[in-house]
Order: structure tokens, then sequence, then C-alpha cells
């Protein structure tokens, strides 16, 4: 049973994806371009998705989330810490979309607790 706001994810590169749902590039173009609702929210629609350019990856780009992705997952079960790689992660989502330093140190580690 879900609500109007469920979207399914498919594709042959979901290790990539799922990674830059989850990058803090991700999190800065969040706050800027889905519309904030009453008690601190966001609204998560369709129409906010597709202004988010998403790059194309090829599978040996995928392979190599994947396997950072399965190692955040495994420490998260150990309830350990996970920032680290976390960071090391959004490196290589910003060095794959070219950002300069400047725009690196502008969106810097952003964490959802």
């Amino acid at each position: 049973m879900t609500n109007q706001k469920c979207f399914i994810v498919a594709g042959e590169n979901i290790a990539f994806l799922t990674a830059f749902l989850n990058s803090s590039l991700f999190k800065f173009c969040f706050r800027d371009n889905f519309p904030e609702l009453q008690g601190g929210t966001r609204e998560v629609s369709k129409i906010f998705f597709d202004k988010i350019p998403v790059a194309t990856v090829d599978s040996k780009t995928n392979r190599i989330f994947e396997k950072r992705i399965l190692e955040i997952q495994e420490l998260k079960k150990r309830k350990t810490d996970t920032k680290i790689k976390e960071i090391e992660v959004d490196h290589l989502i910003f060095d794959l979309y070219q950002l300069s330093a400047q725009e690196k140190a502008n969106i810097g580690f952003i964490e959802i607790r």
C-alpha cells in the first residue's frame, strides 16, 4: 500500500543511481529544486526530479559504485560509521560531474539524520 508519492527505480546501473541519489550533490540539488513543505519536509514529485541531470554511466563505472554501496551497506548492518566511505562516494560523483574545487567546497558533505 502506498500513496501517490511512490517511485519505482529500475534500470541497468542501479548501483550508480543509488550512489547518486544518496550523494551530497543530489542532496544539494534536492534542497534547491524541491519545494519545502510545512514541517521542513520537501515535496518529492517527478516534475522536480526531471530538473536534476543524472549522468549516464557504463557498466564498469556502475561496478565501482556497486562495490562502494555494498561496503557501506555492510558497515551500516554492523552499526559502523560510514561517513568516510560516503565522502569517498561523494568524491567519485563530484569527479564524474567534473565539478571544480570551488563547487566541491560549496557543496561539502551533506548528512541527513
